[in-house]
């Protein structure tokens, strides 16, 4: 499945680890994003959509957790 944010686009990105002798190996950052059900905040039908979420768009209520 891909660790992609339903709401803002949110994806994996690329960075470096740095070792004390700045060598430099590529790794990848994963964005925090967790299945549930919701809806969306300004949407006028209410919708229920069951998708990946990251955290930081439950934590600035731009979606709705369904239970």
């Amino acid at each position: 499945m891909s660790r992609i944010c339903f709401v803002c686009g949110k994806a994996p990105r690329t960075a470096n680890l740095v070792s004390k002798a700045n060598n430099k190996t590529g790794r990848w950052v994963y964005p925090n994003v967790q299945k549930m059900r919701f809806t969306i905040t300004g949407d006028c039908k209410n919708r229920v959509h069951t998708s990946k979420v990251c955290t930081k768009c439950l934590k600035a209520e731009k979606v709705k957790k369904v239970l």
